[in-house]
């Protein structure tokens, strides 16, 4: 397979970064690996990297949140199609991503197997180019 995902991980735990980081590293179809901490640092990485095709997106962080940042990507025409893989604790707001366009969610703890299902939904769902 060509196709390369380079993915986004916004998420405001140092601990849980690190965790998706390692197992992004391990799944060989995941090119590069951007980080940001918040909403707003998110859309300031997607504004500098243009080849992010792959967002997994935690809703509960400081600055602006999952559901604020996902308002704020829907509203862009240039983002609309990203696939959005939301890591949470909290279901009480799936709903709200759901309807915002979450592609898949991700229950924590994160495992390994989780993680490489999702991509693989993702490749045969969505087009990444």
């Amino acid at each position: 397979m060509s196709n390369k995902i380079n993915a986004l991980i916004v998420e405001d735990d140092k601990i849980n970064q690190k965790l998706m980081q390692t197992f992004l590293q391990k799944n060989e179809i995941i090119d590069k690996i951007y980080e940001a901490y918040n909403g707003l640092e998110a859309l300031e990485v997607l504004n500098t990297h243009k080849d992010i095709n792959l967002i997994f997106l935690d809703i509960k962080m400081p600055i602006m949140d999952g559901i604020e940042f996902m308002e704020n990507l829907k509203s862009r025409p240039d983002f609309s199609y990203m696939p959005i893989i939301i890591l949470t604790t909290d279901e009480t707001r799936k709903q709200e991503a759901i309807n915002l366009g979450a592609f898949d969610f991700i229950v924590k703890p994160i495992h390994q197997e989780n993680i490489n299902q999702k991509i693989e939904r993702v490749l045969d769902v969505a087009e990444i180019s």
